[in-house]
């Protein structure tokens, strides 16, 4: 028996050519739910035109999002529990069969139902791609397969944005959903025909259907706090107070519960390990800080400095092809660097990069965004690949769903959370400095509709209606007061990602359970 250049334990050609197969099968899964979101920014305004529900376009997201975050722990531990072949078998037919549902959609409200029910496909698949990459291969040589799911998201990264806006263009923007079904289809095929569960499952099981819904139900509420507070409602409004006490009063219920169950979603005695607890909380914050950016980079270049669309996405681009590197290099170097270390590395450089933001103003070059956000980038790489490799190590390999699906479950959440807390204060910050000192002066040439929106949608400066719209006098005001408004979410980053390099500092470099 020996390992081939993936880190796969195989005993021949046969098995070598099956477990390439798996790998193939399993990285098109992941492609398929990353380009999903890329793809869908250049084809919203399309799909508004001809369904209309402009007051629903944000749900064609959230309703995404807020799905995949729920579904991501639950199919982390049904991984456990049953056969992980036959949890990606149901979890990509989901996918597949509401893409279609999608594609076929008449009005908005049957299209966010879709989109509901593809983020659970694209929750599970998430979760369980990351788990069969982890079962087919040597945990010492864990890392180095686990980098190869970093670089698709590098990948869709380039070709999502792009490809949607092709599609669009050259057919319809149904085509965007009905694409997925041929690619999924060779997912299923090499994962139905070549994939062996290589870890024993309990005979016995009883679901803890009590659990997955306390934890769904906190789940969302805390999700949809972050998502409308601050923006859309106010931080002190009753429905923000109300979805808060609702979070905190579910997620209570589930840990009476889970300290019951016989099959917990969670096992709360897993916060005992220290890689478990700090493997899961520093990502969080680097993925609150990294996703900040990813939000309000791009109103700082295009809405401050007045650059183009092109070289929006230029910026853009360095932050995700950085991320993908980042995995990609430590992938090959990090049995000789050690998890620890690799985490600290990334940290200082996603903390190098985060520091050279808070100096960015109106005289920032795009050479020094590109700079930065690559920096944040291959930290970014580098941490989450350490931290999901120490938390699969702080448990038993019958717990390794888990364990994996926990450390993408608080990713997830982090970038839910440092969108909406950044979001909040960008809004305030912009609106304060519109309405203070030479901005209120201004005000008097802005059209009080226009004044309205940015107020309602700051990202409506991106729109080219509202740059042709602007008097002269207002175009300099208002590029500053987006500089110090977007300022704060990068002091916001910044302050995450040094939390995040702290924790680092306490991650163990072997197993702690």
């Amino acid at each position: 028996m020996r390992s081939d250049e993936t880190g796969c334990l195989v005993t021949n050609p046969g098995e070598t050519t099956s477990t390439a197969l798996i790998i193939g099968a399993s990285l098109l899964a992941l492609f398929l739910g990353a380009l999903d979101a890329l793809v869908m920014s250049t084809a919203m305004p399309t799909i508004v035109a001809d369904l209309g529900g402009l007051h629903l376009y944000s749900w064609v997201y959230s309703g995404y999002f807020l799905a995949r975050a729920v579904s991501l722990p639950i199919f982390g531990k049904l991984a456990d529990l049953f056969s992980s072949k036959t949890l990606f078998l149901i979890s990509t037919s989901l996918f597949l069969l509401a893409s279609i549902a999608a594609g076929c959609a008449a009005n908005m409200p049957f299209l966010i139902a879709a989109r509901l029910f593809q983020g659970i496909g694209a929750g599970g698949n998430f979760a369980l791609v990351y788990i069969i990459l982890s079962d087919i291969s040597r945990p010492e040589r864990r890392g180095r397969m686990l980098s190869l799911a970093s670089s698709v998201w590098g990948v869709s990264s380039v070709l999502g944005p792009s490809l949607g806006g092709f599609i669009v263009s050259y057919f319809s923007w149904r085509w965007i959903f009905f694409i997925n079904v041929p690619i999924g289809f060779l997912s299923l095929l090499g994962i139905g025909l070549y994939l062996e569960d290589r870890r024993d499952k309990p005979k016995d099981v009883k679901l803890d259907f009590a659990g997955g819904f306390l934890l769904s139900l906190s789940v969302v509420a805390c999700i949809l706090v972050f998502v409308a507070g601050g923006r859309h409602v106010a931080w002190t409004s009753p429905q923000i107070v109300l979805l808060a006490g609702l979070s905190l009063l579910a997620g209570f219920g589930f840990y009476r519960v889970e300290r019951k169950a016989r099959n917990p979603i969670l096992n709360f005695a897993f916060f005992r390990y220290q890689g478990f607890v700090i493997g899961n909380a520093a990502p969080f914050f680097s993925s609150f800080a990294i996703f900040s950016l990813f939000a309000y980079a791009p109103l700082f270049i295009q809405g401050a400095l007045g650059k183009t669309p092109l070289e929006v996405g230029l910026g853009m681009l360095s932050l995700s092809l950085g991320w993908s590197v980042g995995s990609l290099v430590l992938g090959q170097v990090i049995h000789r660097l050690g998890k620890r270390r690799a985490a600290l590395l990334g940290s200082f450089f996603f903390l190098s990069g985060s520091l050279m933001t808070l100096f960015f103003s109106l005289q920032t070059t795009m050479l020094q965004c590109v700079l930065a956000l690559s920096l944040v980038g291959l930290g970014m790489g580098f941490v989450t690949l350490a931290t999901m490799l120490v938390v699969q190590d702080s448990v038993d390999a019958a717990d390794l769903g888990v364990a994996t699906s926990s450390n993408q479950f608080f990713r997830t959440l982090g970038s839910a959370v440092g969108v909406g807390v950044s979001g909040g204060f960008v809004t305030g910050e912009i609106t304060r400095a519109l309405q203070d000192g030479r901005g209120a002066e201004a005000l008097a040439d802005l059209p009080p509709d226009i004044f309205e929106q940015l107020q309602n949608n700051i990202e409506s400066l991106f729109q080219s209606d509202i740059q042709n719209a602007l008097p002269p006098s207002m175009s300099e005001v208002l590029n500053q007061a987006v500089v110090d408004g977007v300022s704060t979410a990068f002091w916001i980053a910044f302050g995450a990602a040094l939390l995040s390099l702290g924790l680092c500092f306490w991650l163990p470099e072997r197993k702690s359970g």
